[in-house]
């Protein structure tokens, strides 16, 4: 499908000023960036030397982050730990022009962190500190005051969920609960295990793994991937599915409406790292901006080629998607000039 420079800077115009609570695990990136150039004689790994360290923020504060660089306004709804990790990042947060007043601190909880080690811009190992345990009581209806709090000015949710214990199904249940009686949209990036969870949601966007863990079929080929995105709508209970398949790219699946397929617009491909937080972010604003879910695919798809070309967690901008699909536009239609001279 093919979108004009027209409507597509009607969908993003459209999304200033748009309220998207986000509502999931978020996390503090450490990134360590250095040099490799020896092997060390302690074991076969490379020594680095290191040059700077980076903190920026990931889970579903990336998540937010994506939804705030298109226009909307991000309502990040999470849990932190009484610790200076929290700390650096509810800063970090509030340096991206986006309030950490949401954010629930728990006291008995870590912040979770990951740090990945870079060197010549591959990484060389991740090291992960987190509580992965659920969390209740005061901690978890916290998260739903906070919720409710907002509520009534919202125009989509999105769930991200990473496993880190704050998506449970009775939150995500009191929040369907509550948006379908509202109509507000319900954009999910699932996590494996919890397919019951998200019953009723509008959008559910699993990758490839997830997709195969939920229904047990192998995707191997277009007819494996379709019978696998059938049998996940089914599974979960979502409206519709949009499956990331990497290098093959993406696939929505609507009830009632011939699979769309999708191929990537990956130019180059330096880091996957957050590439899904920009999929579900840029869907969900799409819609908010008035997209049908066939034009919030293909705009998140773009998107999703314009991030994967950082190393690290990136957000991909309106002016960069405008040019991405700007130029997937004009070399179809060199491509169609082409074979309608060789006629």
């Amino acid at each position: 499908m093919v979108i004009s420079n027209q409507r597509l800077r009607e969908i993003l115009s459209r999304i200033n000023g748009k309220k998207i609570a986000v509502i999931g695990d978020i996390m503090l990136d450490r990134y360590l960036w250095g040099d490799a150039e020896r092997i060390s004689p302690e074991a076969p790994v490379p020594v680095v030397k290191l040059r700077r360290e980076e903190i920026r923020i990931g889970g579903a504060a990336n998540v937010a982050d994506n939804v705030n660089v298109l226009g909307a306004e991000p309502m990040l709804i999470s849990i932190i730990g009484d610790d200076d990790d929290g700390k650096k990042l509810a800063g970090r947060i509030s340096e991206l022009d986006m309030s950490p007043e949401l954010l629930v601190v728990d006291m008995d909880r870590h912040t979770t962190v990951k740090t990945r080690v870079i060197a010549r811009h591959q990484q060389v190992c991740r090291i992960d500190f987190e509580d992965s345990e659920y969390i209740a009581g005061k901690s978890l209806q916290g998260i739903l005051d906070v919720f409710h709090s907002v509520a009534g000015d919202l125009d989509a949710v999105i769930i991200s969920d990473y496993g880190k214990g704050l998506v449970s199904q009775k939150l995500v249940a009191e929040i369907v609960d509550f948006c379908r009686g509202t109509e507000i949209f319900i954009a999910v990036d699932p996590k494996e295990h919890h397919w019951k969870y998200y019953s009723g949601a509008d959008l559910i966007k699993p990758n490839n793994h997830e997709a195969e863990l939920a229904t047990g079929i192998k995707i191997a080929s277009e007819k494996s991937l379709e019978k696998a995105g059938w049998q996940f709508l089914k599974t979960t209970g979502a409206k519709a599915a949009l499956i990331t398949t990497g290098e093959r790219g993406m696939s929505l699946f609507e009830p009632g409406k011939p699979v769309c397929h999708m191929p990537t617009m990956a130019r180059d491909v330096y880091d996957v790292t957050g590439a899904g937080d920009t999929v579900i972010a840029v869907a969900a604003s799409a819609i908010v901006g008035g997209a049908s879910l066939v034009e919030s695919a293909v705009i998140a798809n773009h998107a999703a080629g314009v991030v994967v070309a950082e190393v690290g967690t990136a957000v991909a901008k309106p002016e960069r998607i405008i040019s991405a699909m700007t130029r997937e536009r004009n070399r179809i239609e060199s491509n169609e000039t082409g074979l309608q001279n060789e006629k």
